[in-house]
């Protein structure tokens, strides 16, 4: 294995052999170096006399600007420029879906840590001294923060914003809404604020250039709508805006947003020089959006066999100051919110609200892991209620092929997910605490020294199904090109052209496999991703693997093809052959082969002639957007995960250790086992964090935890080792029979862990993150489990 790379490109060369391609777990060209620290992360670039940039943020969640004034801060020696909102020559706001966001405040502020300003300097210290520099006249306002209150006054009172207060509501409608069964189980539920706290900040660096425009490497999910908004706010073509993606350190949605692209873009053409901006961890954590957090409430009604026979659900989430990918969010929520189960008659009202806490958006599960918390809450609850196992009761009322969702949607395609619940519940189950488990293994470690005697043990069980792609009708493609050439030292080479943002999901290694598969070369070279080529959507819902991979092969699909054609022609075989050489040839080995005949071609000699080339672009089935009733064929396709948690709780000081994590996930058509184990470990553990410490408090507007002192993070201390159980069905349209795998494991993990703990403690639980309040007995309290049954297995409180 080897890999180039120059000016902080991602290029990478891998020269894995012929047989390492679909199906293989074939290394990541770039692991190597990630794990010794000689990778190039978008923060680590580096030109010689580059400026420095900064932003400068509102510290009020909602104030009116009186003044800038930006004089003192020009005059610091040092400084090159200082930017406001009237420099911004074009569109002076951007957005993912809806341009609601100023490029800086001009009037107002909107939430704590809006831009107001930003400057470059010769160094770092000269461009904190800038921000130090300018004068702001704040006149604070009352911040409006209560989602509840823009729901509940219809989002007309206080308008935060021209666009009102509400970005999207929706009412879904199916069956009979007044159905109602004999068993009846209704409660509220809150989902907290969660982080992607991916561990590499944003960064760009960025150089003018002599048309005008801007060539920038940075760090992003979507090249191409970052060159869309960027373009429009500069007020110049797109094709003056050159991106290329640089080293990026993680990202589970958060850098679906213009984040700094602009104010670098322009900071470079106002100085006409090179300069890299990029925010430090308090920074990050104010200026790209998070996880909505949510208020549900749901009423399930059952029959007394356990079939469910309607869902009524209400969703609010808090969407902060701007729309993002709010929209898009809720559908997903509303769509989602009677759980992957046969629900005759459901009524979902859902709305996503403008507020002054931090603009919200895209995080891995997409409005499903909120959702999927009270959806799975609500399943304990009945099967108390019935007096049944939480996994029959899923059991008997899963969706299987054939079924019609509450949007009316009909189910298709494989989606195993009897099997799913049925696998994690047969695995087997860790041994109990006694007097003689470690102390290192009970909640707490050896600093909290728990009593064995003082710990109880749960079992908990959810189940979830996450949409696929785009949905709602979105024109969803990818474009790639692929060219079969000759090498600098003469041997066959595949060179593979494709936008895909590289975030860790590993396209650098599927897309090798793929073309490796169909070209048989031994050596594939992976392009840097940029906006030369077609666009390749961004990386999120669960899509590269099956756009873009879907995008290289049927590019590799046509240069065999064509290369075929080529080996026709110099056998002298008939014209119908030549148009349709795979009647008489095959490409094996690094060589054409005649089937008939027994003549082979090496690749080397076809090639003398000329590389062969070919750009192909993929889209999937089309979708529809929702109708006026929450109606219509609106998503792709569906993936499936379950997930059993074991916990064991220190009652006395409200710790949590979760013992064990069983996974069964559809995952289609497994192309790389270890990246698909790596996907799964990942999920599993974000759940995790969301059901038990992950919260970015938010106090009246204002952050209270920007750091990873104060953001606690799941830890190998946290996270057991995941038993997983690949199920693999092969998805009919997919390239290969593949399914996305990065979100499902998510949207079961953290129901999975919450009712794990309420099995242990006996109580209700109705908020995620889980907080040690929660948990502890007060002096003489009787805890619940102790009246119950010792082992509380089962899943269900």
């Amino acid at each position: 294995m080897a890999d180039s790379r120059s000016s902080g490109d991602q290029e990478f060369t891998d020269h894995a052999a012929a047989g390492q391609g679909i199906g293989r777990s074939v290394p990541r060209p770039d692991g190597a170096d990630k794990i010794d620290g000689t990778f190039p992360y978008a923060g680590d670039l580096f030109l010689p006399g580059m400026l420095h940039a900064r932003t400068l943020r509102s510290p009020h969640p909602r104030a009116r600007i009186r003044r800038i004034d930006t004089a003192a801060a020009r005059r610091l020696p040092g400084v090159a420029a200082v930017v406001t909102a009237g420099d911004v020559p074009g569109r002076a706001t951007y957005g993912l879906i809806v341009a609601d966001q100023p490029v800086f405040a001009r009037d107002v502020v909107r939430y704590q840590g809006e831009p107001v300003a930003a400057v470059a300097a010769r160094d770092a210290r000269a461009a904190v001294r800038a921000l130090a520099a300018i004068d702001v006249d704040y006149e604070p306002l009352p911040a409006v923060t209560d989602p509840e209150r823009i729901v509940s006054v219809g989002g007309e009172a206080d308008p935060l914003h021209p666009d009102g207060n509400i970005f999207r509501e929706i009412h879904l409608r199916h069956g009979d809404p007044a159905a109602h069964g004999t068993v009846q189980v209704s409660d509220s539920y809150v989902v907290g604020m969660q982080d992607q706290a991916f561990l590499g900040c944003e960064a760009a660096l960025v150089v003018p250039t002599a048309d005008g425009g801007i060539d920038m490497r940075v760090a992003t999910q979507w090249l191409h709508s970052d060159r869309e908004q960027i373009a429009a706010c500069l007020g110049i073509p797109e094709d003056r805006v050159r991106l290329t993606l640089a080293g990026v350190g993680g990202a589970f949605g958060g850098r679906e947003d213009i984040t700094l692209q602009i104010h670098g873009a322009l900071l470079a053409r106002v100085t006409g020089q090179p300069l890299r901006i990029r925010y430090d961890r308090v920074e990050s954590f104010l200026g790209h959006p998070h996880r909505h957090p949510a208020r549900l409430w749901f009423r399930h009604t059952a029959s007394r066999r356990g079939q469910l026979v309607s869902v009524h659900a209400r969703v609010v989430l808090d969407g902060g100051a701007y729309a993002s990918s709010s929209p898009a969010v809720l559908a997903n929520a509303v769509t989602h919110a009677s759980g992957p189960y046969r629900v005759p008659h459901t009524v979902v009202d859902g709305w996503v609200v403008r507020t002054n806490n931090p603009p919200c958006g895209a995080m891995r599960g997409f409005g499903v892991p909120q959702v999927a918390f009270g959806h799975e809450a609500q399943m304990d609850r009945l099967a108390d209620a019935l007096g049944m196992d939480p996994v029959e009761l899923r059991r008997r009322n899963v969706l299987e092929p054939g079924d019609v969702l509450p949007t009316g949607q009909l189910v298709a395609d494989p989606l195993p997910l009897r099997e799913a619940i049925a696998t994690v519940a047969a695995r087997p189950l860790p041994a109990p605490v006694s007097d003689r488990t470690p102390v290192t293994s009970l909640p707490g470690g050896r600093l909290a020294a728990a009593d064995p005697g003082r710990v109880r043990r749960g079992v908990g069980y959810a189940l979830a199904y996450k949409n696929l792609l785009f949905s709602e009708g979105f024109d969803d493609f990818s474009t790639a090109r692929v060219r079969l050439e000759l090498g600098p030292d003469g041997t066959p080479r595949a060179v593979v052209h494709s936008a895909c943002a590289e975030v860790g999901q590993g396209f650098v290694t599927i897309a090798g496999q793929i073309v490796r598969t169909e070209l048989g070369v031994d050596q594939v070279l992976l392009a840097p991703a940029d906006t030369a080529i077609g666009s390749a959507g961004p990386t999120s819902a669960s899509r590269q693997t099956w756009m873009s991979g879907g995008a290289v092969r049927a590019a590799a699909v046509t240069v065999a093809e064509r290369l075929l054609g080529r080996a026709a022609g110099r056998l002298g075989l008939p014209p119908e052959v030549v148009a349709e050489p795979r009647r008489l040839l095959a490409l094996a080995d690094g060589e054409i082969v005649a089937s008939e005949a027994g003549t082979r071609l090496p690749l080397a000699d076809l090639l003398a002639d000329g590389p062969v080339e070919a750009v192909e672009v993929f889209r999937h089935r089309r979708t529809q957007p929702l109708g006026p009733d929450g109606q219509g064929d609106v998503h792709v396709a569906f993936a499936v995960a379950a997930h059993r948690a074991v916990v064991d709780v220190d009652v006395d000081l409200g710790l949590v250790r979760v013992v064990s994590m069983a996974l069964a996930q559809d995952v289609g058509m497994v192309l790389n086992p270890m990246a698909l184990r790596g996907q799964a470990e990942g999920g599993t553990a974000q759940g995790l964090g969301l059901a038990l410490m992950e919260e970015l408090v938010v106090d009246g507007g204002v952050v209270r935890n920007p750091t990873f002192h104060d953001y606690v993070l799941p830890t190998i201390a946290d996270v057991p080792a995941l038993d997983f159980v690949a199920l693999t069905h092969a998805q009919p349209g997919a390239p290969y029979g593949v399914k996305g795998v990065g979100e499902a494991a998510t949207c079961s993990a953290t129901p999975a862990v919450v009712a794990a703990v309420r099995a242990a403690i006996g109580r209700d639980l109705r908020r995620v993150p889980i907080r040690p309040q929660d948990l502890v007995l007060l002096p003489g309290q009787a805890h619940p489990a102790d009246l119950v049954r010792p082992d509380a297995g089962g899943g269900g409180g």
